[in-house]
């Protein structure tokens, strides 16, 4: 009996630590989204969907979701050109990449004179439609080298882990729910 329980949490914490990298390597949510569910200790119910946390150790989350998104940056570099050209089929979409392409060359200037402190400031903010996907969609399309990428993202990553933590930690305390 004890063996299967010490299974049983085994296995929960793997479902949780898998479904803590999925929900980060989704595009605008990423760590601003898994740092909650993952140290959250409650449930919300909506009229769409019940959110129930993962009531993990918030170091445990901070790692895994770190590493999660440090990994992700990379992959979204190299691929950024081929989802940009299969995306953009659609007139929708294509209609906002343009939007998006004149508000990012407006960065262009930016980028160039602070290069690495850009791409940390950009991917460090904790806004929707920043982080590792926007930023290496910028990053590639503003010309950024990938190793200036990498480099920004890694310590862009851990700024805004730790900010989306401190908010996370102190309104669930406020609260009452962690």
């Amino acid at each position: 009996f004890l063996f299967s329980s010490y299974l049983i949490t085994m296995i929960n914490l793997i479902n949780k630590i898998i479904l803590l990298v999925l929900l980060t390597f989704v595009p605008t949510l990423e760590l601003r989204w898994s740092i909650p569910i993952g140290v959250f200790s409650g449930e919300i119910s909506t009229p769409f969907f019940n959110f129930v946390g993962f009531a993990m150790d918030p170091v445990q989350v901070f790692v895994i979701v770190v590493l999660a998104n440090i990994a992700l940056g990379p992959i979204a570099f190299i691929l950024a050109d081929k989802i940009v050209d299969v995306f953009t089929r659609i007139n929708f979409i294509n209609k906002l990449y343009g939007w998006w392409v004149k508000k990012v060359k407006k960065k262009q200037a930016f980028v160039d004179k602070y290069g690495v402190f850009a791409i940390i400031f950009f991917v460090g903010m904790p806004l929707p439609g920043s982080g590792s996907w926007g930023g290496a969609f910028s990053a590639k399309f503003l010309k950024v080298s990938f190793k200036n990428y990498l480099i920004g993202n890694t310590i862009g990553v851990l700024i805004a882990a730790s900010i989306v933590m401190a908010i996370s930690l102190g309104t669930f305390a406020v609260f009452g729910i962690i």
